[in-house]
């Protein structure tokens, strides 16, 4: 039997709010995962891409990363990876730089074989790029074969990559596909093969309120009764999320708002509040001071109530975006010009990251010359929405799947295959240049 922690999502280097603090988390936390696996002695780590939140991670990230993997080496313990969207370059890969020191393997259409199980890779391919792929992996002779890949697979929330073709179309037939990129844990059997997320290993948007953790998976032989794959949770002990809803009846305020935050243990927690309902204004600032003096890392208040004034101007306090987006709307943009907007102000998006998501959006949209055809281009410049969109000037929801994902641009497979062929001519900053 082959025992593998399957983990992914870590995105090391995330200073979530803004915080030094929460930055930390992120790195413990995929310690943690190391932790558990030099004390279970499996026989791999499988990590499913964004190791990194960006793409130009800062060095005492780097550093801390290259310390947690040595620790893995000095185990005997395989790290055995795929590049993500969030960390993808054109060129050279971090994930390269951990293979040359020994540190980590990067895989690709050769199997890597661990135990009994031969383990292929396949990185993030961005959807404009996915028909030309052939899914061609070298033959093995092992007992299982696993698939590691990033993307958003169907039958899972936000899919755009069909797991089926993936399934029909490649030359080897797998018994499981260990995916990342949706930070939902989850599972399901698709044509015979086991298909499964770990979730990230922490929190990275408001969204994901469950625990985190990972993936154990067993590779068993059935000869003697065992089922051939095997997918057991494993919650990590990260960062406490607090969550308060408040539904304000008329009358009721700020003193409400506190009744409510007391009720919790705020003990070093991030503590998201919202604010609905028909009672008195608050002020956000007010509440945050009064909930970090009660303990807590880091607060937020989201007022989700709108007020109406004279000028009949509705003022969300929940998202003051909105107002950027319903004025965007009604400039007459083509949806090319509003997701550029989009990529631009998505807090979502490193900021190293944004130039890469802008030319990744305009490009998939090249064969599409309406995209680009504004409303004031046709003679509709009179604020009603741009064909195709909502009537707010941007999608209601980014089908991300993550929290944090927005599709970053490729730098992984080529078009024919899932091996990365770097691009040299790109300009990117070289790693030995930017350490």
């Amino acid at each position: 039997m082959t025992r593998v922690i399957h983990t992914g999502d870590t995105h090391i280097g995330y200073r979530q709010y803004h915080s030094p603090v929460r930055r930390q988390d992120f790195l413990d936390a995929f310690d943690a995962v190391v932790d558990d696996a030099l004390d279970d002695d499996v026989d791999a780590v499988v990590h499913a891409g964004d190791l990194f939140h960006d793409r130009r991670p800062d060095l005492p990230d780097l550093l801390g990363t290259i310390a947690t993997l040595r620790r893995l080496d000095d185990a005997g313990i395989p790290f055995l990876a795929v590049v993500g969207n969030h960390e993808s370059t054109r060129g050279g890969q971090w994930l390269d730089l951990f293979e040359r020191l020994g540190l980590a393997t990067r895989l690709g259409a050769e199997p890597v074989v661990v135990g009994d199980v031969a383990i292929y890779g396949l990185d993030h391919v961005p959807v404009s790029r996915r028909d030309d792929l052939e899914y061609a992996f070298e033959p093995h002779d092992a007992d299982h074969a696993a698939l590691v890949a990033h993307g958003l697979f169907e039958p899972f929330a936000y899919a755009d990559w069909d797991t089926e073709t993936v399934l029909a179309e490649s030359t080897v037939d797998f018994d499981a596909m260990l995916l990342g990129d949706n930070h939902t844990p989850d599972r399901a059997e698709v044509a015979g093969t086991w298909v499964t997320y770990p979730g990230s290993t922490e929190r990275a948007s408001a969204s994901e309120r469950e625990g985190r953790g990972y993936n154990i998976v067993t590779f068993g032989d059935a000869s003697d009764g065992d089922d051939p794959v095997g997918i057991r949770r494993r919650a990590l002990d990260t960062r406490p999320f607090v969550f308060v809803s408040v539904d304000l009846r008329e009358g009721e305020g700020e003193g409400r708002v506190r009744e409510r935050v007391r009720e919790h243990d705020l003990t070093d927690a991030v503590v998201l509040v919202e604010v609905t309902g028909d009672g008195d204004p608050v002020t956000p600032a007010a509440i945050e001071e009064f909930t970090t003096e009660r303990g807590a890392l880091i607060a937020r208040v989201t007022d989700r109530r709108t007020v109406e004034t004279d000028a009949e101007i509705d003022v969300s306090f929940a998202d003051p975006e909105d107002a950027v987006r319903e004025r965007i709307a009604g400039m007459g943009l083509s949806e090319a010009a509003i997701e550029v907007d989009e990529a631009v102000r998505a807090e979502t998006v490193a900021d190293s990251n944004v130039r890469e998501e802008v030319k990744t959006r305009i490009e998939e949209r090249l064969d599409d010359l309406d995209a680009f055809v504004g409303a004031a281009d046709d003679g509709e410049a009179n604020g009603e929405p741009v064909d195709g969109s909502d009537g707010d000037g941007a999608d209601a929801e980014t089908p991300d799947g993550d929290g944090v994902d927005d599709e970053t641009p490729d730098g992984d497979p080529d078009a024919h295959g899932p091996v990365n062929e770097p691009d040299p001519t790109d300009g990117q900053v070289s790693m030995e240049d930017y350490l």
